[in-house]
């Protein structure tokens, strides 16, 4: 029965594709059948949109779904041009929310690129440049790229904030303290300092506390951050930025609206100035600079989603181990072998395979297995892809069984593990050992199972067992 949700829940998803409707209802069908199923949902969700976005592109509808699938509620589906950009501002807001009160995790990095998405699709709303989110979202895309390391992507897009003419523009957003995540001691220092600063304030006098205490004026956040940006890429000269420091900070000081951590930051950058700079100068060019607001390098996010989904999968399979221990023989490994054999770690993939053969090779028949779906798919390499697509050369329809799609964990575990022995050049002595192991396995399916049923997962054996004796073949002499 599990089996057969598991095929229903990939094969609907990878025929009909999500919505951000569809997302919540299945979320909330699901757990009502078990709430083991849930896990495996948002897996194959994370597969299913890292493969949409790497065959096509990440569209908004895409980066609703993939909201509702990690539970940060949209709303109804709208298009672009319904949209605001105060809309996308307040969902990538909320995202960072998250991202700055969580632990690191594959989930919180993949929250962290969803928030640089919806900051993308405010700056590309029609609205954007006509009111001070311009310069708040990019601000906001500064700090995200500067967290992840990309200095010279945070550097571009404070640029455009300091850059901007319209001093109104970058007045009435502001950044807010709580949504930072960590960025330097600088930093926490200013926004612990303006916090006890107001305590003792409001404390001394029995005033209300204001409205903006951890909160930082657009533009001169975004120079202090350019600052750090620059210096941390190491293209710059004292010269250089004392020009810098003295155009771009000018407007905001003299601002009507200056916030208590202003102040401090400010005084922070002065004191950056103590520094040697003895690096080569690099001129800045003087046309106006332009990010591209379509053009987020999404290959990190598919990377992060096919990493997460993984882990989920494993998740659930320890959870299987849990519930049907007493009645099969489980391994809950194999995903993360498969992956690791992706990743070009065959020492890691071979110890897991290997440990797994050896636990299921004499266990009884019934076992779970990995669909080849297009969801899946993407994580198998070159040989099972071939497999797969000969099955649906042959007979197109047979996408729609389970037993045409379908790879026993044992199987699929004998193929990683004579992969892995074949790519790091094993002994003789060792794969003729595996070569008994699937010889087994071929006796066994024989005697459990009627073999015409079973297409893949017999195509797969013998191409396991054709590979090893061709490799055996060539080298032995």
């Amino acid at each position: 029965m599990y089996n057969s949700n598991e095929f229903y829940v990939s094969q609907v998803v990878s025929q009909y594709s999500l919505s951000v409707l569809s997302c919540g209802y299945y979320i909330n069908e699901l757990v009502k059948i078990n709430p083991y199923l849930c896990e495996y949902f948002t897996a194959v969700a994370f597969l299913h949109i890292a493969n949409r976005i790497t065959k096509r592109s990440f569209n908004d509808e895409l980066l609703d779904v993939l909201a509702t699938v990690l539970g940060h509620f949209v709303g109804k589906r709208r298009y672009c041009h319904q949209l605001s950009s105060e809309q996308s501002l307040n969902q990538a807001v909320m995202l960072m929310k998250v991202v700055a009160n969580n632990s690191s995790s594959t989930t919180q990095q993949i929250e962290l690129e969803l928030s640089k998405a919806y900051l993308y699709r405010a700056l590309r709303c029609e609205d954007s440049e006509s009111d001070s989110i311009y310069c708040l979202a990019n601000v906001y895309l500064a700090v995200l790229y500067h967290t992840t390391g990309q200095y010279q992507m945070a550097r571009d897009h404070c640029t455009l904030v300091t850059r901007s003419q319209d001093n109104s523009q970058c007045t009435s957003h502001v950044v807010q303290g709580e949504l930072l995540p960590e960025i330097d001691d600088n930093i926490d220092t200013v926004l612990g300092l303006a916090v006890f600063y107001q305590y003792v304030r409001t404390a001394a006098s029995n005033q209300q506390q204001a409205q903006y205490v951890v909160a930082f004026t657009t533009k001169l956040f975004a120079h202090y951050l350019y600052i750090r940006s620059v210096m941390k890429c190491r293209h710059f000269t004292q010269t250089e930025l004392v020009n810098k420091r003295h155009r771009r900070t000018k407007d905001v000081v003299d601002s009507d609206q200056l916030f208590i951590a202003d102040v401090l930051l400010r005084k922070s950058i002065k004191m950056l100035w103590v520094l040697k700079f003895n690096y080569k100068p690099q001129s800045e060019p003087d046309q106006k600079l332009t990010v591209n607001a379509a053009g987020q390098d999404t290959s990190e996010l598919v990377e992060l989603l096919q990493q997460s989904a993984v882990e989920h999968l494993t998740t659930y399979r320890q959870l299987e181990v849990q519930q049907f221990a007493s009645v099969a023989t489980f391994v809950s490994t194999d995903f993360e072998a498969l992956y690791a054999y992706k990743r070009g770690n065959y020492e890691r993939c071979l110890q897991l395979s290997t440990q797994n053969v050896r636990t299921l090779l004499y266990s009884g028949d019934l076992m779970p297995s990995v669909f080849t779906l297009s969801e899946f798919i993407q994580l198998m390499d070159d040989g099972i892809v071939s497999l797969s697509a000969l099955t649906v050369i042959v007979n197109p329809k047979c996408r729609k069984h389970n037993w045409y799609t379908c790879i026993d964990q044992l199987t699929l575990l004998l193929y990683l593990m004579t992969q892995c022995q074949l790519k790091l050049r094993h002994s003789v002595t060792s794969l003729a050992q595996t070569l008994d192991y699937i010889e087994l396995a071929h006796r066994r399916r024989h005697a459990c199972r009627d073999v015409e049923c079973w297409t893949l997962e017999n195509l797969t054996l013998k191409l396991t067992e054709r590979n090893l004796i061709m490799y055996l073949a060539k080298n032995v002499h």
